[in-house]
């Protein structure tokens, strides 16, 4: 990995390369990196994975296998945006599938537990928009959706 920038480390118990392969089969212009494994100095058995490197859209990401002792919590996310409702609809789908669980607001938790929001930019234009009324009834109907509509958020920010 480059030594310019900044990496996001993702701990895992024990899981770090098979979630390493699902994110780089999810997003464009990803790949896995180096795979480094424990030694007998462990403090894991020798050979088996420590940290993978990988890139998903283009962000930096280390897997570390670092044991049962932290959990992903809802402090953290990541915002993937979204220019249309098939983008939703796919990120929706392959983050959710497999033991994720769907969340308010855009916002879902991976099978790792990993918090993602899954925001289309149409949502971001309405609730910025210079009428408060309409901002607010955008705002409004985001509240009530999980997976964001683009089209009920449309028809709501309207006033339909």
């Amino acid at each position: 990995m480059a030594t310019d920038g900044f990496t996001t480390c993702l701990w895992f118990d024990d899981q770090a390369e098979e979630a390493a392969h699902y994110y780089v089969s999810i997003f464009k212009n990803s790949s896995v990196g180096d795979v480094t494994r424990y030694t007998e100095a462990g403090p894991r058995a020798a050979g088996s994975v420590l940290t993978v490197e990988f890139t998903a859209n283009g962000h930096r990401f280390l897997a570390l296998n670092g044991g049962p002792e932290f959990k992903f919590t809802e402090a953290i996310s990541f915002m993937i945006d979204c220019a249309d409702q098939e983008e939703v609809d796919y990120y929706w789908t392959k983050l959710t599938e497999g033991g994720g669980e769907p969340g308010p607001c855009g916002w879902l938790k991976d099978k790792y537990g990993l918090s993602w929001q899954v925001i289309p930019d149409r949502l971001t234009e309405l609730t910025k928009d210079p009428d408060p009324e309409t901002a607010a009834r955008a705002i409004k109907a985001m509240m009530t959706m999980g997976k964001i509509d683009i089209a009920a958020l449309e028809k709501a920010a309207a006033g339909e």
